[in-house]
Parts: C-alpha cells; sequence; structure tokens
C-alpha cells in the first residue's frame, strides 16, 4: 500500500497522476483537516504535525510514503531521517519550467510558508531563471477547499493583475492545480506547470528499483481524515472530475 499525504484534498492531483503512473497499487489518502492549512504554520509546528501523521502510515504499514503537499515537503530532510522507508516528496516543477523556457517571463506561485522555506530558495537557486518572480497566496488554499467559485474568481483576477505578461506559471501547491480553469480565464496564453506528473513518474522508478511495485491488479484508495469527518464521496468526485477534465 503506498500512503499519501497531504493537509487537504490538493493531494487528488498527485493521486490523479499516481493513477495513471501505478494503475494496480493500492492507496491510503491521509488528510490532515484537523491542523489544516498548513501555510500560516512555523517550522517546529509543522514537523511536530507531519511527524504525527507519518506515524500514521507507518501504522498502515505503507511500503511507501507520497508526501503530496508542497508545504510539507520541505521538511524532507527531517522526515526522511525519520523513517526507513521510500518516501516521495512534490516539488514545485521549477526544473520542468527551466528545462523548457527558461527564458520566459515566470511566475511561482506558493503557499507563505513553503516561500520562506530553505527547501524551496535551494531549489529556485539551482533552476534559476532570467525573469522570474515568486507570489506567497495567502489563503488560496483555503478557498479552493471551500469551493467558492465566486471567491476564487475574485481572489485570482486580482492575483493575477500586476502579471499580465507573464508567460508561464509554476503552481507550487497541489490545491492549484485544481482551479486551473479558472486562471487559464485571466491568463489563456500562459503554460502551467505542477509536479504532479513527476512525483508519480519517481514513485514508480523508486518502486521499481526496490522491486515494491504490485504484481496484482488492486487499485483500491481508502480516505482517512483526522478530524473524522467523512468527505470520501467529494473525494472521489474531484479525483473524477480532475482525472477527466484537469479541473474541479
Amino acid at each position: 500500500m503506498i500512503g499519501i499525504y497531504d493537509s487537504g484534498i490538493g493531494g487528488i492531483t498527485v493521486l490523479a497522476s499516481l493513477l495513471k503512473e501505478l494503475p494496480n497499487e493500492e492507496y491510503f489518502y491521509v488528510a490532515d483537516y484537523q491542523n489544516a492549512p498548513y501555510g500560516d504554520k512555523t517550522k517546529d509546528a509543522l514537523e511536530k504535525i507531519v511527524t504525527k501523521n507519518m506515524d500514521i502510515f507507518m501504522q498502515k504499514r505503507c511500503k511507501a510514503i507520497v508526501i503530496a503537499c508542497n508545504t510539507a515537503g520541505t521538511l524532507k530532510d527531517t522526515i526522511r531521517k525519520k523513517y526507513d522507508i521510500p518516501i516521495i516528496v512534490i516539488e514545485p516543477a521549477i526544473k520542468m519550467a527551466y528545462d523548457r523556457h527558461k527564458e520566459k517571463k515566470t511566475l511561482i506561485l506558493t503557499t507563505p510558508y513553503t516561500a520562506q522555506s530553505k527547501s524551496f530558495h535551494h531549489l529556485y537557486k539551482k533552476y534559476e531563471m532570467k525573469d522570474c518572480k515568486i507570489f506567497a497566496c495567502k489563503d488560496l488554499a483555503t478557498l479552493i477547499e471551500e469551493g467558492n467559485e465566486k471567491k476564487i474568481k475574485k481572489y485570482v483576477k486580482k492575483l493575477f493583475l500586476p502579471y499580465q505578461d507573464v508567460e508561464q506559471v509554476i503552481l507550487g501547491c497541489t490545491h492549484y492545480p485544481l482551479i486551473q480553469r479558472q486562471m487559464k480565464e485571466i491568463l489563456p496564453q500562459v503554460m502551467f506547470y505542477d509536479g504532479g506528473l513527476g512525483t508519480a513518474k519517481q514513485t514508480k522508478r523508486i518502486l521499481a528499483r526496490k522491486k515494491l511495485l504490485s504484481t496484482s491488479k488492486i487499485g483500491t484508495i481508502h480516505f482517512f481524515f483526522t478530524d473524522q469527518k467523512d468527505r470520501t464521496e467529494k473525494f472521489q468526485k474531484v479525483l473524477d472530475d480532475y482525472t477527466n477534465h484537469g479541473q474541479l
């Protein structure tokens, strides 16, 4: 069983890619609504939260864990030291944008926590682009969780107002790909990047190398919500919609 971890519904964007790459696996998805949102947490608080949730996966005897949360993923070095199983961490798709169009005007959207993290800035400097700006999107993940179309459109319109000349946008939070439709309405000419597919391919490579790939068709998904409020039906619907249409 593969564990998938996010603060809420954003990890669905990664799960959709995992199901394409690894359709025979069994998945256990933890959505930490008890402590969400993560973007405004301190490092110490976030580390305690993430460690507690990693223990849930260990109790379930997961063979690998995919941290499908960019904010939690900034703690990858700390987490990997504590747990002796493969831990795959999503990162903003900066390398992808760099490899394809490093000369283009680029905007990176992140949570406030990710924007300040050493892990993110190391990646940002490693693939430094000619004209690149970072914007920390306060409360956007929360709006996506709420699913209020009117508020999301208003937020996105205001967000992109100073960036009408941007040519590519990197979505540095797994929640953000869920509203690509609303973003493309404002910036229809822009290329959008997210780390979901790259994370799924990396998971497949690691499991293959360690001979941990499932040999029998399972394809089952289990959802667990830390606040004990069952949202399985909603998550399944969002997964289906995102898989079929790439949006909420």
